[in-house]
């Protein structure tokens, strides 16, 4: 008789690897890492199907503190090494780790194709808006005016919205969180876990070396209720410590403003309910910037899609075997080819 042994209930320290974690004191990565380890043991994924590949940063240390497989990759291409695991192995649970400067600047190629291909990764980008391994330089989210030694006299470069590149890259999932928002945070890696295809979430990450409070005037409690807006699918977008203001079309435009609920003959009627699978409302929500507006977190975008590594799996399977066959020697023949003689001399194939 075959006795079966159910498999041990893993919990957040079962995830927590032997390395010493070698962040800033007070940085907010631990607190990424932190959710992300609370948040795996609910998911049922064995440690050994787990996959976190990183490319060069602060943010990317973290393969190391996991206790699951692991790739700390080159700068930018975590993206093209995680796609490759996928493409080898669907079963694998692949999640990629970058920040700002190593997933927009020099990765930034990189993350935009795997996002339009949508292959099953989970993208975290950890958004401090600062280069923090490499001494804070600006980096390609660091706002106009942001004094570092590469910009001595203060930026003058146009930042990169993460969330907006991703929806403009055909992202078919886009989300955003704060470090220290924990259930939030969780929850977000809960809804990116479930998508199928590339997940992306932005994190809001505070580097208190080089960059510290710049995110203050959203995340700080005193101010958090008031700026801050907590979407979700099929609910009004409200905020306010008293959920009393919201969002609605301006009245004859294609333009966001924000209302008080009781005011001129506003109720919450008229304020706009959130509808995830819109990539319009997507873009509009991740173009909100303070003090105008509140700072769009949640589930901006979620429209499943094809998965690549399924499509190519396809055209991989029996039926490529109808299909024409292939001839890399033909390949390499075809067209216009030389033979180099003896004496330089060429000629033709």
């Amino acid at each position: 008789m075959n006795v079966t042994t159910p498999p041990k209930k893993l919990t957040d320290k079962d995830f927590a690897s032997d390395q010493e974690i070698r962040w800033c004191p007070g940085c907010g990565d631990y607190g990424v890492l932190k959710a992300l380890q609370r948040t795996l043991p609910e998911m049922g994924i064995p440690r050994e199907k787990l996959v976190f590949v990183s490319g060069i940063g602060c943010s990317s240390r973290f393969p190391y503190y996991m206790n699951t497989y692991g790739f700390h990759t080159i700068h930018g291409r975590a993206p093209a090494i995680a796609t490759g695991i996928k493409l080898a192995n669907r079963d694998l649970d692949v999640w990629v780790i970058s920040g700002d400067g190593d997933g927009l600047s020099i990765g930034g190629n990189h993350l935009l194709h795997v996002l339009r291909r949508n292959v099953d990764l989970n993208i975290l980008l950890f958004n401090n808006e600062i280069y923090g391994l490499t001494k804070g330089q600006a980096s390609p989210t660091s706002r106009p005016g942001t004094r570092s030694p590469s910009t001595p006299g203060g930026s003058i470069d146009y930042p990169v919205s993460a969330a907006r590149f991703a929806l403009g890259a055909g992202a078919h999932f886009v989300a955003r969180s704060v470090d220290t928002l924990q259930p939030h945070l969780m929850e977000m890696f809960r809804r990116a876990h479930a998508h199928r295809g590339t997940s992306f979430v932005e994190i809001f990450q505070n580097c208190l070396v080089y960059n510290d409070g710049v995110f203050a005037h959203f995340t700080d409690r005193e101010v958090a209720d008031e700026t801050q807006l907590r979407v979700r699918h099929g609910e009004p977008l409200l905020f306010g410590a008293a959920q009393d203001k919201g969002l609605r079309l301006k009245p004859g435009t294609l333009e966001l403003e924000v209302v008080k609920v009781g005011e001129g003959g506003v109720g919450k009627a008229d304020v706009m309910v959130h509808d995830e699978t819109s990539p319009v409302l997507a873009m509009m929500l991740a173009s909100l910037t303070p003090p105008a507006f509140p700072v769009a977190l949640g589930v901006l975008y979620c429209h499943p899609g094809a998965c690549y590594e399924d499509a190519l799996a396809a055209q991989a399977g029996p039926k490529a075997a109808d299909g024409p066959k292939a001839n890399l020697n033909a390949l390499l023949r075809r067209g216009a080819t030389w033979t180099v003689q003896e004496g330089g001399r060429i000629a033709d194939a």
